[in-house]
């Protein structure tokens, strides 16, 4: 795994990753078990494309406490990777 952020995002490697991101527009802030190397996710509120300000490994989900749930559905209207794949970005990589 690459984290040397020389791009839009921390992480540039090639495989899915846990991403937290902020609009900077409302401020309104989310977590991803879908977050990829230079690719956004689209704001629920603002619908403005938000680039993660921290991506990490992922994590399998171990107590009801973590905060990722790799099960809960991926709304891949709102992602920057399934619009560009045509399919959800999860298709590939469960």
């Amino acid at each position: 795994m690459s984290y040397q952020g020389s791009g839009k995002t921390p992480y540039q490697g090639d495989g899915r990753v846990f991403g937290e991101f902020r609009c900077t527009k409302c401020s309104r802030k989310w977590m991803s078990g879908n977050s990829w190397a230079n690719m956004g996710q689209e704001c629920q509120s603002c619908k403005v494309n938000v680039y993660p300000y921290k991506q990490t490994p992922l994590e399998k989900k171990t107590s009801d406490q973590d905060k990722c749930d790799l099960q809960k559905a991926h709304l891949s209207s709102l992602c920057e990777k399934c619009k560009i794949l045509g399919y959800n970005c999860r298709s590939d990589y469960h």
